[in-house]
């Protein structure tokens, strides 16, 4: 007996010729992943926070965000709405501009040399009066400084060659219209860029200290949160305690230096509005260094920090 092989009965994609129906498949699958990446950039756009109140100027340091290009930083912050990538040095200035961002204090030499060796004194100054050039042709408002390393250096002498050394750029940041912040820093933590081991202004007193005794509008410190909580704690007392001599403030969480969410001990959104009623105009910088993805916490960042 023969047996019967019967044909299935044919589905509407057999009676299409292959070619139509390998393009109708192909245009489904292709429209399918049309409408799952549009829905995927809604999803990002809508998970990066844009400034809106805008009483506290934010800037970003590229340093602890790299390996990522500061281009690319650039244009992160610029969605975001802040006002700065800083830190940075003057070939970079152009590019910032192009992305309608300044740079709210630019590098100068560096924290393992300063004033407080009369040695080191002539190599600082030099590298200070070109970044001060740039930064005034730039129209940009701050440069940094910093004090060096201790180096069984005492508090009185120590003290004494930063202000001799800082009143030699004195007059030049005053007739450029350039302010030089100096920064103070960690001694306590052992590990690198998280702290400092043997910095001179290791002190927020002692650096306001040195600003005062130099006496100008153009020299004032670098506020940085995450450093004075570590030497100090009691953040915003010390912030209306010296308004008059901060001339730019950076953020980081406390302990580790990372995200400034509820991950960390400081409540950086009370920190801010304290800022913003002490009446402090200048720039507030993002230093953390993120643990998660670097855009996220930017984000996150920017949006606490936005009161």
């Amino acid at each position: 007996m023969k047996t019967k092989f019967l044909r299935p009965m044919n589905s509407p994609a057999q009676n299409l010729p292959r070619r139509r129906w390998l393009k109708a498949v192909s245009g489904t699958a292709l429209g399918a992943g049309l409408v799952s990446a549009s829905r995927a950039s809604a999803a990002d756009s809508a998970d990066i926070y844009k400034v809106k109140n805008g009483r506290i100027q934010q800037s970003v340091v590229p340093w602890c965000f790299k390996p990522m290009p500061i281009a690319e930083l650039a244009g992160h912050a610029a969605r975001l709405g802040l006002k700065s990538v800083e830190l940075t040095t003057p070939e970079n200035f152009a590019m910032l501009k192009q992305h309608g961002l300044i740079c709210a204090i630019t590098g100068s030499h560096g924290f393992a040399k300063g004033f407080a060796h009369t040695e080191e004194h002539e190599e600082c100054l030099k590298t200070l009066r070109k970044r001060i050039d740039a930064t005034a042709a730039a129209g940009f408002p701050s440069v940094i400084t910093f004090s060096g390393f201790r180096r069984g250096i005492s508090d009185e002498q120590g003290m004494k060659n930063m202000v001799d050394g800082l009143k030699k750029i004195t007059g030049y940041a005053e007739q450029k219209k350039v302010t030089v912040c100096l920064e103070m820093l960690n001694s306590k933590v052992a590990v690198e860029m998280k702290g400092h081991p043997d910095y001179f202004c290791d002190d927020i007193e002692r650096s306001v200290e040195i600003c005062r005794r130099v006496g100008s509008p153009r020299v004032k410190v670098l506020f940085d949160i995450y450093h004075v909580q570590i030497m100090h704690g009691d953040v915003i007392s010390r912030l209306k305690q010296h308004k008059d001599w901060i001339g730019h403030i950076h953020t980081a969480g406390v302990p580790g230096r990372n995200e400034i969410d509820d991950t960390q001990e400081l409540n950086y959104p009370a920190i801010m509005r304290a800022i913003v009623d002490l009446g402090y105009r200048g720039y507030v910088g993002q230093e953390f260094i993120p643990v998660r993805d670097k855009v996220a916490s930017l984000s996150q960042s920017v949006r606490l920090c936005d009161v």
